[in-house]
């Protein structure tokens, strides 16, 4: 099973957190992680990149994906891949977490609790393996 780090353990400065994965902490690279520690969804490349901009009118979407890619291969950050959506991104999370796709507007929602996370570590379990990530995807429609 995953173990989960303590949170008092964790940096919540985003230069810190580059220095800790042993990357460089230039502007672009904090920025990047500054935007999504602050966002409530989940944004696209486009999507930072457009609040890139606006705190530095600079950056190229190259210098975006670069550092995307960085982040994500440094494990900072988690890349969301759906069907043939653009992929959308977040700070890769404490404890794993699972998430719902509303198929009629796109919203991305996680979801809380840990029990699907238990069911599969369990049915892993069972199977004779360990759990090294889980992610579970479900689609779904408001009920009306």
């Amino acid at each position: 099973m995953m173990t989960e780090p303590n949170s008092e353990q964790l940096s919540t400065d985003p230069a810190q957190i580059l220095r800790e994965a042993g990357l460089r902490a230039t502007q672009q690279r904090t920025s990047v992680l500054t935007i999504l520690a602050a966002s409530t969804d989940h944004p696209t490349v486009d999507d930072v990149y457009d609040k890139a901009r606006q705190l530095d009118d600079s950056v190229s979407i190259a210098t975006i994906y670069r550092t995307m890619l960085l982040l994500e291969t440094a494990g900072l950050i988690r890349k969301l891949t759906f069907d043939d959506a653009p992929a959308r991104y977040e700070m890769t999370p404490n404890r794993d977490h699972d998430h719902l796709i509303d198929i009629d507007t796109g919203e991305l929602i996680e979801i809380p609790g840990r029990e699907i996370s238990e069911l599969r570590a369990r049915i892993v379990n069972d199977l004779g393996y360990d759990v090294v990530s889980q992610h579970t995807i479900l689609r779904g429609r408001r009920k009306h």
